[in-house]
C-alpha cells in the first residue's frame, strides 16, 4: 500500500531568464515501510523534493497525498498538525540545544502535547533507548560524540512515533564508523515498518535503502538508473 503518492510536483525559483525548475513534474509512490534513497548532484532538486514531502515548502503545481490525505489542500494549522502526526525530520546539522540534556532535547517536539512531564520524559527515554543511548539521557550534547549527537537527533525525530522519517544528508557530518552505525539504525527502523525517505550524495549510504532514485535537473530519472549509479559510485 502506498503511504506517499506525489503527482507532477512543480517548484520553481526566480523569474524570467533566472527561473529555475527545482522540481519539474516529479511523480513518485512510496510504500509504507519502504526505505527510499534519493541521489543526485547539488542543485538537482533532491533537497527541494524532501522539503515538499515534509510540507515545509509548497509546490506551484501537482498533488501530494500521504496516507490518503491531500496535504496541500489542508489549511496552515491542519498542515502543522499533519507534520507533527506523520513526520519526523533528521538533518545534516544536528540542531541540538547545547544547554539542554539529550533527554530534554528529545522532549522538545512534545512541548505542545498536553501530557504530564513525567510521561514526556519516559517517551524521551524510550526513544533514546531505541537508538542505543540508554544511560546517557542526562548528558549535554557536548559530553557525547558526534555520532551520539546524531543518534539523539534521530531519537528526537522518533519521539512522536511518526510513520514517516525524512532524512537530509543525515551522515554528512559523521566519520565512516558512525556513518555505518547511522545507516544500520535507519535500515532497522525501516524493517520495523517506518517509511523512510533519505537524500544523500553517498552511494554507500544509498546502498542500505530498499530503493534508489536519482534526480537531475529537477527530474526523477528512475529507479534503475539510480541503482546503476549507486553501484558504479560505490566501486
Amino acid at each position: 500500500m502506498s503511504m506517499i503518492i506525489a503527482r507532477d510536483l512543480v517548484k520553481t525559483y526566480g523569474k524570467g531568464s533566472s527561473l529555475v525548475r527545482a522540481l519539474d513534474s516529479v511523480s513518485l509512490e512510496i510504500d509504507a515501510g519502504q526505505f527510499t534513497a534519493v541521489m543526485g548532484p547539488s542543485g538537482s532538486g533532491k533537497s527541494t523534493l524532501l522539503a515538499v514531502l515534509g510540507a515545509l515548502n509548497t509546490p506551484e503545481g501537482g498533488t501530494y497525498l500521504v496516507d490518503g490525505i491531500e496535504v496541500f489542500a489542508l489549511g496552515s494549522d491542519r498542515r502543522a498538525d499533519f507534520r507533527r502526526e506523520y513526520l519526523g525530520f533528521v538533518f545534516q546539522s544536528f540542531n541540538l540545544v547545547p544547554y539542554l540534556s539529550l533527554a530534554e532535547n528529545v522532549m522538545l517536539p512534545l512541548a505542545i502535547k498536553r501530557l504530564p512531564k513525567k510521561q514526556k520524559l519516559e517517551m524521551a527515554h524510550v526513544a533514546l533507548d531505541r537508538v542505543g543511548l540508554a544511560g546517557k539521557e542526562k548528558r549535554l550534547p557536548s559530553e557525547v560524540s558526534g555520532g551520539e549527537q546524531e543518534r539523539a537527533a534521530v531519537a528526537r525525530a522518533l519521539v512522536n512515533q511518526p510513520p514517516i522519517l525524512l532524512a537530509d544528508e543525515p551522515t554528512g557530518n559523521l566519520d565512516q564508523a558512525n556513518t555505518g552505525r547511522m545507516m544500520e539504525l535507519l535500515k532497522q527502523l525501516g524493517s520495523e515498518g517506518m517509511t523512510i525517505v533519505m537524500v544523500t550524495h553517498s552511494a554507500t549510504c544509498a546502498g542500505y535503502a530498499d530503493r534508489v532514485l536519482n534526480m537531475a535537473d529537477g527530474k526523477l530519472m528512475g529507479e534503475e538508473i539510480g541503482r546503476v549509479l549507486a553501484a558504479a559510485c560505490a566501486v
